[in-house]
């Protein structure tokens, strides 16, 4: 078949370990044989950020701005463990962390349905969608260890000058402080995203943090919420037939679990990042989940929900074959083809990403599959296979589709 031209590149965010790998034998098998694909490359690897002094990552970032959708691989926040294995001049920041402060705005995570793998929750019968804050609180902190008899304090310095000192804790031994932040402008950016997403999606939208004890910070995004909803998407809401519900933290895990599903559940930043690994996990495997951050000026970026893979990248150095499931980091490739295919008017590219898409579930669905999901799945004579197994099969699936 003639290849599928592109007008506009993806930026093409390049990763860590055996997701690096994976990301290659998808381009190689299922992505160029049929797309005429530009991207703008940029290598996210983590000895290329220590070359960099991590200024790829930002230059990412900005390209993502420029060009308006990217695809990333999984990427490693490195650890004291990961300084000595990489000889890392420093512990730098999670690449997530930075490209998500630039581009603010909100990441979605939805479970990938496949038939004969249940959820582990049995009242489970349609997806979870998180909804998570892409912006600010641990991941944006200032941290430090305390020494004994020290005083720790909150110091504002205002416009005028003035200043304003809250205390935090007097160290009468020694310890740790933290110090995060947000800003409003980002968490009315977070609630108008969830709120059209849910009206696009026709879903009820509930929103959890735990303003009963953060009673300045959660309450503040309590009542932005609320605020907006009021204002602009009450009368939106109504119309479609759905709701906006806020309950705080535990309760709304409590009200999840007891759930059937078919609601997007939106998170503070680090509750989201817990919570879709728990729904994820619950609805079968972290590499069956689809992510995308949607900023509020209209940039995507799309990625796997899970990491590296690290255990299978050091048996596959050893010449081992491992069974490393590809099919989140696929839709990652499909989510941005697809996106890129309806900005630029090419019905072609999108279509081409729903069948890849569909290739991948219809050959879990025939019992070709990794070991992860041969594990849950109900599905009688499975056919167990590598990484690159599973790739070729998709390919043989997708060719009978095309």
């Amino acid at each position: 078949m003639k290849k599928i031209p592109m007008t506009t590149p993806l930026v093409e965010m390049d990763g860590d370990e055996m997701t690096r790998i994976v990301w290659r034998w998808i381009k190689e098998k299922l992505i160029e044989p049929y797309i005429d694909l530009k991207t703008e490359y940029y290598d996210l690897g983590l000895e290329n950020r220590n070359e960099t002094d991590d200024k790829v990552t930002i230059d990412s970032a900005l390209a993502t701005k420029k060009y308006g959708v990217a695809v990333k691989c999984a990427t490693i926040t490195p650890n004291a463990d990961r300084m000595k294995e990489y000889n890392l001049k420093e512990m730098w920041k999670s690449p997530n962390g930075t490209i998500r402060a630039i581009l603010d705005g909100t990441v979605f995570r939805t479970p990938i349905l496949v038939k004969g793998i249940t959820p582990f929750v049995p009242t489970w019968e349609k997806p979870i969608t998180i909804a998570r804050h892409a912006y600010g609180d641990i991941y944006k902190a200032s941290e430090t260890k305390v020494p004994a008899n020290a005083k720790a304090e909150i110091l504002i310095t205002k416009e005028n000058g003035e200043t304003e000192k809250i205390l935090i804790h007097d160290f009468d031994s020694a310890g740790i402080v933290m110090g995060m932040h947000n800003i409003d402008k980002s968490i009315e950016s977070f609630a108008h995203s969830c709120f059209n997403f849910a009206l696009d999606k026709k879903q009820d939208l509930w929103f959890s943090s735990k303003d009963t004890i953060s009673k300045t910070y959660d309450h503040r995004f309590k009542d932005i919420f609320a605020e907006i909803y009021e204002k602009d998407y009450k009368k939106k809401f109504e119309e479609a037939g759905i709701e906006y519900f806020y309950t705080l933290i535990d309760d709304a895990v409590a009200r999840v679990i007891r759930s059937k599903g078919g609601f997007i559940w939106a998170c503070k930043n680090y509750d989201g990042d817990v919570m879709s690994d728990m729904i994820a996990t619950a609805f079968g495997d972290l590499a069956m989940m689809t992510s995308v951050l949607v900023s509020p000026e209209g940039y995507y970026e799309y990625e796997a929900a899970h990491g590296t893979v690290t255990r299978h990248y050091y048996r596959y150095l050893k010449g081992e074959k491992v069974s490393t499931n590809s099919v989140a980091t696929i839709f990652a490739w499909t989510g941005a083809l697809k996106k890129r295919g309806e900005l630029d008017n090419i019905p072609e590219l999108s279509d081409f990403a729903e069948k890849l898409e569909q290739a991948c579930i219809e050959t879990i669905e025939s019992g070709i599959m990794t070991q992860s999901l041969a594990n849950l799945s109900t599905i009688e004579n499975k056919t167990i296979v590598d990484g690159e197994g599973l790739i070729s099969a998709i390919k043989e699936k997708l060719e009978q589709i095309l």
